[in-house]
């Protein structure tokens, strides 16, 4: 690799069209130059200002072309899908992703959801925007449930699988984790299974949580087979990826009672479309893919950030959640 630019002499680029990446090194005292685009016109105009670019949807692969000072692109985000990565080779730059940003975010909000549905948080705040004060239910089955004794199955024991799992165990469910290498997380779990056992499992899950990354191999993982497997006082958390869920098969399912309710972070599309049928189901939270944006995210970038610095100035060729 080209040698890379000393403190005194970097310069970062941030480009982001909300984060306030900027101003938060700033706030830091490093002494090191920054800048900061929020449009990807911005961004491309000045592409060849910076030795370092963190980034994630601004990117275009064609600034690989102009960007004759850039040394290192830190990805803002865990998905990196958008980087051509021969190309980044072959321009002699290093690229990481932020893996591990939003793990408590995301955990966090797994967990909010089960509680939201559990606890009916939707229907409460349906009524309080009513001014319906609602009084004892005598249909047991339309009542608030408790998490206790509840079992979760979760597809994805990554980092915020694993936490998800530490905060389930603290609710006293019965957590059984899916994952490849079962002997990593079977201390972590009730139950450690690989992915062919999951057609086996779905039926005995009060929830069924996806927090995994979407492969090849989870596309669709949730389609109405699996639908069709869970009980019918299931309910389905996705704060994965969309793509991991077949949406007209969820749909379908959730017209149909073939399962309770769900808990909805990522859709296909975003913005999901306004015509979406998702929009007006009254057994669904439905969030706009903000499991991992927090009032920390910036920060938590940061940290990823000045450790892949502070290792690149040692000369170290291992960085944090290094792809190239």
């Amino acid at each position: 690799m080209i040698d890379f630019p000393s403190q005194d002499d970097l310069t970062i680029h941030f480009a982001h069209p909300a984060y306030q990446l900027d101003t938060c090194l700033k706030a830091r005292n490093t002494g090191i130059k920054c800048f900061q685009t929020r449009t990807p016109e911005d961004a491309k105009a000045r592409i060849a200002e910076g030795h370092v670019v963190v980034a994630s949807g601004h990117w275009n692969n064609d600034f690989l072309n102009t960007a004759s000072q850039l040394r290192f692109v830190q990805v803002c985000a865990a998905g990196y899908n958008q980087f051509d990565l021969d190309a980044v080779r072959a321009a002699d730059v290093r690229l990481a992703n932020a893996s591990g940003v939003n793990v408590n975010a995301v955990s966090d909000h797994a967990m909010a959801l089960m509680l939201g549905l559990t606890r009916q948080i939707h229907h409460a705040r349906d009524n309080q925007r009513a001014k319906h004060w609602r009084g004892m239910i005598s249909d047991i089955a339309r009542r608030e449930d408790e998490l206790a004794g509840k079992t979760v199955l979760i597809i994805g024991m990554g980092a915020i699988g694993s936490r998800l799992a530490r905060l389930a165990k603290a609710f006293e469910m019965t957590v059984i984790g899916v994952r490849r290498n079962t002997a990593a997380i079977e201390a972590q779990v009730d139950e450690a299974h690989p992915p062919g056992a999951l057609p086996e499992l779905l039926g005995r899950a009060d929830f069924v949580v996806l927090t995994c990354p979407l492969t090849d191999e989870t596309a669709n993982i949730i389609d109405a087979a699996a639908l069709s497997a869970m009980q019918p006082t299931a309910q389905l958390i996705n704060v994965a990826r969309g793509g991991c869920v077949d949406q007209s098969a969820l749909i379908d399912a959730l017209k149909s009672g073939t399962i309770i309710g769900a808990g909805i972070d990522t859709t296909v599309q975003e913005p999901l479309d306004a015509a979406s049928p998702l929009w007006d189901f009254d057994n669904i939270i439905l969030t706009p893919h903000s499991a991992g944006e927090t009032r920390r995210y910036e920060e938590n970038v940061m940290d990823i950030l000045l450790d892949n610095l502070n290792r690149l100035w040692r000369g170290e060729t291992a960085l944090h959640n290094q792809i190239v």
